[in-house]
């Protein structure tokens, strides 16, 4: 992509009502744009590393079985007044209007309900389980917080994946498969050694649900971290009582402050036996599916690289989810190499963002390349093309 052809523009102030690191570079860097407080529109450059990250999670989702669809937005509430979560007492953060018609309609914060409904048409007998579904999907949430850039929006993508078994066994067997690509995610992700399993309350549904919390100083939870085992408590179930069970000791333990990255969830057979999906068991019984739920934020993500890789210049992406492998500058001089380079570096299949503005100087291509983050910079100069080089630097 050539900067000349790119509309958006760096800014060189942060954005006044911001308050997260990550808000204001994204900004500034020309990455998102604020529609308003918790929503955000995605730019090119932006959107390139959103769908870097939705790639790296999409290859782990599809290793582990999962079949991705898309499911609607707009939600029918008979569904869920099953399992009575239409009423705003059990949920209080649904957004709600009306069709034309006068009939209610909710806007979807989560796809339990209507995936459970669904899969009643496809799920009869204990030939047809187990099955795993996902989806990148729109939600919306009406969060009092939304003031934390990315990583807390009342408009996000949401990778959320459905679990549905015979036994709870096999549940088990694959939410420990889901623990393992979670950590592989994170880990391509770059924020691997810094995110650690985390358990938290199972609500009604188990004695523990999983979180994966990335340890940030801006982040909103509190955790207590085994680094020895690599796993962490949440604050909220912190007691004597649970570290005994978990086999941790107090003394072992160090706070943190932490953002929740993606979290998993034991289901039962809540929804199941609300919406009605049972099959068919090897003895004839009708028998509730098992579910379980499965979300990472790929934007959370995004916010949660930022506040961690940035210095005072700008954002410092890593590899795996930078919008571009290469940031090409040409300074007066250098512009013949700098296009021959180009050239060359595309056909090779390194993605290249080239600046080859020619009314900008080179101080200000700089600025713009210690805030836009690219892991490589690349310059050719009247000063490299006499000595037949280019300056590289990391």
């Amino acid at each position: 992509m050539r900067a000349s052809n790119l509309f958006t523009k760096t800014r060189r102030e942060a954005p006044q009502g911001e308050e997260s690191v990550n808000a204001q570079l994204l900004i500034r860097a020309g990455f998102i744009s604020k529609e308003m407080a918790g929503v955000y529109n995605f730019l090119p450059l932006g959107l390139l590393v959103l769908n870097k990250i939705v790639g790296i999670i999409r290859e782990e989702m599809n290793a582990i079985g999962g079949q991705e669809v898309l499911l609607s937005s707009l939600q029918d509430p008979a569904l869920w007044k099953k399992s009575g979560r239409w009423d705003d007492k059990v949920v209080d953060i649904w957004f709600k209007t009306k069709l034309s018609t006068g009939s209610d309609v909710g806007l979807a914060n989560t796809h339990e309900e209507p995936l459970a409904n669904l899969m009643r048409m496809h799920i009869a007998s204990w030939r047809d389980l187990p099955r795993y579904v996902y989806q990148f999907q729109t939600k919306f949430r009406n969060e009092l917080r939304a003031r934390s850039g990315l990583i807390r929006t009342r408009e996000f993508i949401m990778k959320d994946l459905y679990s549905f078994n015979k036994t709870e066994k096999e549940f088990r067997e694959f939410y420990e498969q889901c623990v393992v690509s979670y950590l592989k995610i994170f880990d391509k992700v770059g924020l691997g050694k810094q995110t650690y399993r985390t358990f938290a309350s199972g609500g009604s549904f188990s004695r523990f649900s999983d979180e994966f919390q990335t340890v940030c100083a801006s982040g909103e939870d509190t955790i207590y971290i085994n680094k020895k085992k690599n796993i962490a408590v949440n604050k909220e179930v912190y007691t004597n009582e649970v570290l005994k069970e978990l086999g941790m000791k107090k003394s072992e333990l160090e706070e943190a402050r932490a953002v929740e990255v993606g979290n998993i969830f034991p289901l039962g057979t809540k929804y199941s036996s609300a919406l009605g999906l049972t099959f068919k068991a090897e003895n004839g019984t009708d028998t509730p599916v098992i579910m379980g739920s499965y979300g990472i934020g790929p934007a959370r993500i995004m916010g949660t690289v930022v506040e961690l890789f940035h210095d005072a210049k700008g954002i410092l992406w890593p590899k795996a989810v930078a919008p571009f492998d290469v940031h090409l500058i040409s300074l007066p001089g250098g512009e013949k190499t700098a296009d021959k380079l180009y050239g060359e570096l595309e056909k090779k299949g390194v993605s290249v963002f080239y600046d080859d503005r020619p009314q900008l100087g080179a101080g200000e291509k700089f600025n713009d390349a210690d805030l836009i983050g690219i892991p490589l910079r690349i310059v050719a100069s009247r000063k490299t093309v006499e000595q037949n080089k280019v300056e590289v630097k990391k």
